[in-house]
């Protein structure tokens, strides 16, 4: 074999082991263990390399905090490791215990500006091997939610972002167009009644509002339990709920 002919080769096994690097990983779907749920997300569950969008049904903190405990409960089904960024060190870990995230799994990130967020973000899902990655933002930009998108492609890492706001006028910014897989909104309903005096399971009103190659929908659920998961409530049959939609669009 020639000298030149070697060289090419090299070459040649350098560019496939190259292309073999990109491309993605075929990660498979969280599934929600809810029929009604999981047959209206492609695969059968929430695609796993891939990012997704949470947001509350409001500007308010309980819709927020209900958004935040929802991605809570599907990183606890992950796993490994789970890596959550944040802004705002206002996470109350007694309440993600409660829906099955046990602190100990979490690496909190800690950072000053969005834009470390994202930063942190991209390297948490560029790294593979976590159970989830978890951010907390106001926006999402097209081109910065893309590369978290190929980000999580390439390690097969489930990616979140949990969008929170303190007013009205930033909730907008949830309709602008993203690369996220999917697309949640969190409303908190009325808690199941109880047949003594008490407070029963909480409910919320979850919408899917946006999945790529299907279609959105609108459930009636009860909160992550212990173990992350929710359930079809019992009124799941109405799915409207107009008082409960917010005063933006998707």
């Amino acid at each position: 074999m020639t000298a030149a002919r070697a060289q090419v080769l090299t070459e040649l096994r350098d560019r496939i082991a190259t292309l073999e690097r990109s491309v993605p990983r075929q990660a498979g779907w969280l599934p929600f263990g809810v029929v009604a749920i999981d047959a209206v997300l492609p695969g059968g569950g929430l695609a796993r390399g891939a990012l997704h969008e949470i947001a509350g049904g409001g500007s308010g903190t309980v819709d927020g905090a209900a958004a935040a405990l929802f991605a809570a409960g599907i990183a606890a089904r992950t796993k490994g490791k789970v890596v959550w960024c944040l802004t705002r060190p206002d996470l109350f870990f007694p309440a993600l215990a409660q829906v099955g995230l046990d602190a100990n799994r979490v690496v909190f990130v800690e950072v000053d500006r969005e834009e470390d967020v994202l930063a942190s973000m991209e390297e948490g899902l560029s790294h593979g091997g976590l159970g989830a990655v978890v951010g907390e933002l106001v926006r999402l930009p097209m081109t910065a939610s893309r590369r978290l998108q190929l980000a999580a492609e390439k390690s097969g890492t489930l990616g979140l972002v949990v969008r929170r706001w303190r007013r009205q006028t930033e909730a907008n910014d949830f309709g602008q167009p993203t690369a996220s897989t999917t697309r949640w909104r969190v409303s908190v309903l009325p808690s199941v009644a109880l047949p003594v005096p008490g407070v029963g399971r909480p409910q919320w009103f979850l919408e899917l509002m946006r999945v790529k190659s299907g279609e959105c929908a609108e459930f009636t659920v009860g909160a992550c339990d212990a173990q992350g998961r929710i359930h079809l409530s019992a009124d799941a049959a109405d799915r409207s709920h107009p008082s409960r939609r917010s005063g933006y669009s998707a």
